[in-house]
């Protein structure tokens, strides 16, 4: 079960890094946390599924605020003003004198101010936001494992041979092996839906594939990019 994150718990206990992380380490601790907790992982109907959903949006931010140089000196700033201000004021029993608006709730730093969501109007618009941000990390996993290539993440023989062996590895090693071949009956309409995609990026075809397989590929990919840590 994946637990909703404490809205008021810091970027960098998010991705479970040292505030003091490289890029590198970063772009690293997003890609497990993404796939540990993506909401494909489970089925739509899952009562896991919301839970899910907000921790995914919530490491989408996080890594969006994070990995950019800028926006994590901006956020930095902001967070060590914040927990100044709460600690001058606790110190200094004159402040109290002093007209103030009333607080807020516990845990009251502006977290919201930072990552994409804190600019989405609407729900719809954050999930654009976050799945174009997974997406291109998605890709990239999937050049590293051999699954795609070319300047358009282009599925590669590998890639359908591994989405053939999600549902019927007969289809994956036509695919793989005889990509101009007529299938007949062996693979059916669902092999020409597949070289129907060949023009997509390999997340445009993921984005498409049934839910079940969606969630074995996750799991494939976790376990093979994170095996040391993330479970399949």
């Amino acid at each position: 079960m994946v637990q909703v994150l404490n809205a008021d718990i810091g970027y960098d206990k998010v991705l479970e890094v040292s505030p003091t992380a490289t890029q590198s380490q970063i772009r690293d601790a997003y890609k497990k946390q993404a796939l540990k907790s993506h909401p494909d992982r489970v089925p739509s109907d899952s009562p896991e599924r919301p839970a899910r959903t907000k921790k995914f949006q919530r490491i989408n931010d996080a890594y969006y605020t994070l990995s950019d140089p800028s926006r994590r000196q901006d956020y930095d700033s902001a967070r060590t003003y914040s927990s100044y201000s709460s600690s001058s004021t606790a110190d200094d029993p004159e402040e109290e004198e002093i007209p103030r608006d009333p607080p807020k709730a516990s845990g009251s730093f502006p977290w919201s101010a930072f990552g994409f969501g804190g600019g989405a109007k609407t729900q719809n618009k954050e999930e654009a936001f976050t799945n174009e941000q997974f997406g291109g990390v998605f890709e990239e996993m999937l050049r590293e494992e051999g699954m795609a290539e070319g300047d358009h993440a282009s599925p590669t023989s590998k890639f359908w041979s591994v989405v053939g062996g999600l549902s019927g590895g007969a289809m994956g090693f036509i695919v793989a092996n005889f990509p101009g071949a007529i299938a007949g009956a062996v693979a059916g309409n669902r092999l020409g839906a597949v070289r129907d995609a060949r023009g997509k990026s390999v997340y445009s075809v993921f984005q498409e594939l049934p839910q079940g397989d969606k969630a074995r590929l996750l799991s494939q990919l976790a376990a093979k990019v994170f095996a040391h840590a993330v479970g399949s």
